[in-house]
């Protein structure tokens, strides 16, 4: 029987797994759109998916100040807020503006808001093509809406060097090198 054998396991332990989940969630929760492979991708949208429901389920109380809010909704929404604060990293560094953002207000007043007519399905993923490296296959995970890809060519992994340097370049990098080492 195939009892608690849901999910990947991505060879990796549970706390590990669970460690890498978290960090990709908090980074596609702040930046709304990460580029990973296709099988991270689609576990990752069941984790994510999962806490924007949460925040979801609380309807209006999600988003309303908590002075405007009754003794019960209140406590409800701390509850929600502490159930999320314990899967996601409290902040996120937004890429643009380099500025700390709360996730777990991120996910219960702005994502709730969004998604709030929605019934399900708040990202998509989109294929990519395989990653140079090593030839695994690239996603990219983004909520749906999210304005379209212009170019995936753009969304390659930053780790990726430029290919064709001209020789003048090279050769100027290499010069102080050789001073130093001398």
């Amino acid at each position: 029987m195939r009892h608690r054998k849901d999910g990947r396991q991505f060879s990796r332990n549970t706390a590990h797994r669970r460690a890498m989940f978290r960090n990709m969630a908090a980074n596609l929760i702040t930046h709304e759109r990460i580029v990973t492979t296709d099988a991270k991708a689609k576990e990752l949208r069941r984790v994510t998916e999962r806490l924007i429901t949460k925040a979801k389920r609380l309807g209006p109380a999600a988003y309303t100040p908590l002075d405007k809010l009754d003794a019960r909704d209140r406590a409800r929404r701390l509850h929600v807020k502490r159930l999320l604060a314990s899967y996601l990293p409290r902040f996120g560094v937004e890429r643009d503006n380099l500025t700390r953002r709360d996730l777990v207000e991120k996910v219960m007043v702005e994502l709730s808001q969004r998604f709030a007519e929605r019934p399900g399905g708040y990202t998509r993923i989109t294929k990519l093509g395989a990653r140079a490296g090593d030839n695994a296959p690239l996603s990219v995970i983004e909520f749906v809406d999210a304005p379209p890809i212009e170019d995936p060519a753009t969304l390659e992994e930053p780790a990726a060097a430029p290919a064709a340097a001209t020789e003048g370049e090279a050769g100027e990098a290499d010069a102080p090198a050789d001073e130093e080492s001398e």
